[in-house]
């Protein structure tokens, strides 16, 4: 009775120890943020939530405004990253085909490598270039529009907002220099691109994709031109005059709307090797195409909205507070998540895929879109960075001095003043995290 007595007294001491020993933590971390970023001139002109916790104890360690919704910009990636990790296995389906003797009919995947700069394996490419036999595609209705829902309609001549396709290729984008005065594309297109004289204008000029067209025209500017990128506009089905250039052959219309069953599939790159390009430089073209080639797997089609709603409530019906999920990179001011729910997340990543292939995958500090931060010993956070007009994001993985792992979550939005100037508090922030505990 005594010895049972004693074993509770001090079970209880021990929980009353932890307790405080949390408590205490909270309380200086709340103190290290309101010095660091709630006073920060620019963060408090906007508004700012942050989440931090600790899997290893499933404790909290500090909350502030964490169960309330911020537009998240490029953390949105970390959810279609989970999406395909999920459902996309080792190796990415590069296309579905059907053939015989004299024919082969396909269809795409979405897989977003054909042709991309980025792959020197080309699988797909090789098949469909060294066949002699008749190649067509499947004439199936798309379930999904070029753009996501809430883009910025003004914005499609950037580069970094390339149209969705079932079969891209080159990344659905045209680079165009300057070479001798005279302006040279790839892929090179004749009859897409009216390039008028350019002697007139001394290599001072921009150019200008037309909204519903290929036609680049050229205008006056006051900056000389080197060269840019510009979206292809996804006019026909599958680009397939580019493809066609590409092949060397003409593709032709399938009357088929699907293949049927047993067709075969030609695997083209490791997701991994998709994944990181896509964390690391925050592609937002890859992460688009990324959640249609999920849909596709789970769903048999490819539609972004049908598999966004799916997996909310199925694999991510346990989330604490449900987003409004848009679209697959962020682009979208649409979007709304919470702090707490990038945190769900992150736990459910490293716990289903564990934490060593998530450090392949995301950016340390010195490299990608951390490029120029969390240089000095950089090899402790490991996260995903977020930026538009007025918002600065961070979600990821935290490991401190003591080696204690952390998952944390900071959103801003709405703040006036440089990204620069909140990501330098938040960096400031993290590393006195780090370095007391």
């Amino acid at each position: 009775m005594r010895a049972s007595f004693s074993k509770m007294f001090f079970s209880f001491v021990f929980s009353f120890f932890i307790f405080l020993s949390s408590c205490s933590v909270s309380k200086q971390i709340s103190k290290q943020a309101n010095n660091i970023l709630l006073q920060d001139s620019a963060i408090n002109t906007g508004h700012i939530g942050i989440s931090i916790y600790e899997p290893s104890t499933n404790k909290y360690w500090y909350n502030y405004n964490a169960e309330k919704y911020f537009i998240p910009a490029s953390n949105t990636k970390l959810f279609t990253l989970y999406a395909g990790l999920k459902y996309l296995g080792d190796s990415l389906n590069g296309l579905h085909y059907i053939e015989n003797d004299t024919s082969i009919i396909f269809e795409g995947t979405g897989d977003p490598t054909l042709l991309h700069p980025d792959f020197s394996s080309q699988k797909v490419f090789d098949f469909l270039h060294n066949t002699n036999k008749k190649i067509s595609i499947t004439d199936h209705v798309w379930q999904f529009t070029p753009y996501g829902h809430g883009w910025a309609w003004d914005d499609y001549n950037e580069r970094y907002m390339a149209e969705r396709s079932e079969m891209p290729a080159f990344g659905e984008v045209v680079k165009i220099s300057l070479f001798n005065n005279r302006l040279k594309a790839y892929p090179n297109e004749e009859n897409i691109f009216l390039f008028p004289l350019i002697d007139s204008l001394h290599g001072k000029f921009k150019l200008q994709r037309g909204r519903n067209d290929n036609f680049i025209n050229i205008y006056p500017a006051k900056d000389s031109f080197f060269e840019t990128t510009i979206p292809l506009a996804n006019v026909e089905r599958g680009n397939r005059s580019i493809l066609q250039n590409a092949f060397q052959k003409e593709i032709g219309l399938s009357s088929l709307a699907h293949l049927p069953s047993g067709y075969k599939t030609i695997k083209t790159q490791a997701t991994d090797s998709l994944f990181k390009i896509m964390m690391h430089r925050s592609d937002n073209f890859f992460a688009e195409q990324t959640l249609l080639m999920v849909s596709n797997e789970r769903l048999g089609y490819m539609n972004d909205e049908a598999i966004i709603d799916t997996l909310l409530n199925t694999d991510l019906k346990n989330i604490p507070q449900k987003p409004r999920w848009e679209d697959g990179c962020g682009l979208s001011r649409y979007d709304l998540f919470t702090p707490r729910s990038f945190v769900y997340l992150l736990n459910k990543l490293q716990s289903e895929f564990g934490l060593e292939r998530l450090k392949n995958i995301l950016a340390t500090g010195g490299e990608g879109t951390l490029q120029n931060y969390y240089i000095h010993d950089s090899l402790y956070i490991y996260a995903k960075t977020g930026s538009l007009s007025n918002t600065a994001a961070l979600s990821g993985y935290l490991i401190t001095k003591k080696s204690k792992l952390l998952i944390f979550s900071i959103l801003t939005n709405n703040f006036q003043g440089k990204a620069t100037t909140v990501r330098r508090s938040v960096e400031a922030f993290l590393e006195g995290i780090r370095e007391r505990y």
